[in-house]
Parts: C-alpha cells; sequence; structure tokens
C-alpha cells in the first residue's frame, strides 16, 4: 500500500463532481488512499465512494458551515499527515492535475517531491463553451471540453505535508513561502457543464434557503446563495466574450503569484493577488483524458 499521497474532500449529494473525484485519485492513488466526507450520510456517496474511507456526519441545517467544514478538514489533514508524506485537500469540483509532457502520474510526482511544504497549483476554471462543445460529458471531461481561464482564486495551497493551518475555503495556509511548480495545475470544474452546474446550484440554492440567514449569519460561500445565482444561461454565454490567447504559456501568472505573495495582514495567513483575468485558453491535446 503507498503512503506517498493521500485525497481528502467533503462532499453532499454531488454526484457528478464527486464521480470526477474518484475517477481522478481512486485511479492514482487507489481508493484505500481516498477519504470522503460524507455530509448527510447520503446513500448516494456511500455507494459510488465504494472502496474509500468514507467518513460520515450529520447534515442538519446549521449555521457557521464553512467554518465547521474547514476546522474538520484541518484536523484531517493534520491526522492523515502523519501516515502520508503528502495529503491534498479541497471541494470535490476540484482536482490536481500534473502537465502530461512531464510524462509521470502525479502519484510518481508527489514521491520525488521533498516534503515538509506546501504546494500551490494554478487554478485554471474549465468553462463549458455551449457555443462551440455541443457534447454531453459521459466520462472523461477534458476533451468534450477544452476552454480555460486562469483563475488565481482557485490557485489554492492544497497539497499538504508540513504542519500549517488552512483557512476557510482553502484559498490560504500560515505556511510563509510559495511553491508553485510549472507543472502541477488546480483544475475547477464547476462551469465545466451546463447541466451539471444548473442541477449543483438548484441543490445548493436549497440548503441556504433551508438554513436560513444571509452569508455573514452562516458563513457558507455567497456562490451558494439563490440572490447570488444570476442567470444561468448568461454565466455560460458571457464566456464567449473572453479573449481567446493562442499558445498555453502559464508562466507570467505563475510569476505575478510568486512576486505578490506576502503575509494576510496579521492573520497569520499568507496570500497573493488575485485579479480577474479577461482571457481563455485551449488546453493542448496532450490533456485530453486528464480527468
Amino acid at each position: 500500500m503507498q503512503t506517498v499521497a493521500a485525497a481528502v474532500t467533503m462532499v453532499r449529494d454531488d454526484a457528478f463532481f464527486l464521480s470526477a473525484w474518484l475517477r481522478h485519485y481512486g485511479q492514482i492513488f487507489g481508493r484505500e488512499n481516498c477519504y470522503v466526507v460524507n455530509h448527510g450520510r447520503g446513500d448516494i456517496v456511500n455507494e459510488l465512494a465504494k472502496g474509500c474511507n468514507i467518513i460520515g456526519i450529520p447534515g442538519d441545517p446549521h449555521k457557521n458551515f464553512d467554518m465547521k467544514r474547514w476546522r474538520l478538514l484541518n484536523n484531517l489533514v493534520g491526522g492523515l499527515k502523519g501516515y502520508y508524506r503528502h495529503v491534498i485537500v479541497g471541494d470535490v469540483d476540484e482536482l490536481v492535475v500534473i502537465d502530461p509532457q512531464k510524462g509521470l502520474t502525479l502519484l510518481d510526482y508527489l514521491a520525488a517531491m521533498p516534503d515538509k511544504q506546501v504546494i500551490t497549483p494554478l487554478g485554471l476554471e474549465v468553462i463549458h463553451r455551449t457555443d462551440l462543445e455541443p457534447d454531453t460529458i459521459t466520462d472523461q471531461i477534458i476533451g468534450p471540453r477544452r476552454h480555460v481561464r486562469v483563475a488565481p482564486h482557485y490557485s489554492k495551497p492544497c497539497i499538504i505535508s508540513t504542519g500549517t493551518k488552512i483557512a476557510r475555503g482553502g484559498h490560504f495556509t500560515q505556511y510563509p513561502k510559495i511553491h508553485a511548480p510549472d507543472e502541477l495545475f488546480l483544475l475547477h470544474l464547476k462551469f465545466c457543464d451546463f447541466a451539471a452546474y444548473a442541477e449543483v446550484m438548484d441543490r445548493r440554492n436549497a440548503t441556504t434557503a433551508e438554513v436560513g440567514g444571509d452569508v455573514k449569519d452562516t458563513a457558507i460561500g455567497r456562490h451558494w446563495f439563490a440572490s447570488a445565482r444570476g442567470e444561468d444561461r448568461a454565466v455560460f454565454e458571457a464566456f464567449s466574450a473572453l479573449e481567446l490567447v493562442e499558445g498555453f504559456d502559464m508562466t507570467t501568472f505563475r510569476r505575478k503569484m510568486r512576486r505578490s505573495f506576502r503575509p494576510r495582514g496579521d492573520t497569520g495567513f499568507y496570500c497573493f493577488d488575485r485579479p480577474d483575468y479577461p482571457q481563455q485558453f485551449i488546453l493542448p491535446e496532450r490533456f485530453i483524458g486528464v480527468v
């Protein structure tokens, strides 16, 4: 049994994204090294995640949701770090991938990486160009979907091999250095499929309505609330307005991450600039099938 890397997530009935998460990390690390927190103990999660380490927790509506979630994830990562060299933690719609031109699996890559650090892959948001990509996603996502935009908000310090605290949302840690390897990416899949997006948002809106209160009261991300949702079709149609850049050179974006890395006030956490970039790229063919 390998002890190089484990993957941890928390999910509530998101079958589409959980299936992708399980295909990705289950195949690379082995399901016995995948840890799934089943929020609400849903049958669909238990069924899909068979062979993984499933931790069932109550799903009753409650406030301070995200604070409690990341307190739990922090403690899980801290505990698992005693048994694995690296622990990847994040939302179920976020997947760490290695550039295929490196010629290594993610497991092989991490086996060769030193520990006692936090690694921050560059965030790429996979966007469904509904005007250009009519195919339905059946299993693999990259293939039917090839368009991405650089998303610093999802350049998360998510590969942990040292003692540190992760901030709510997973966006910051208290590790005082930035390691952002050129070959690592964090694919954010929220917008990878119009139909899947609408289904997930319906469910999340229902959850926040059941909890009651607002963003401040509940400590749930603003994107879970119906008031912040907007019109789904317009959200996806807007992707066509992003400037399409030829090539796939991410050097400038990582350089800006590294140069702007700094303490986040007096919080003890560290951050970098997270601008919104108005460009989109097409993933090279070598990425097809990577998730």
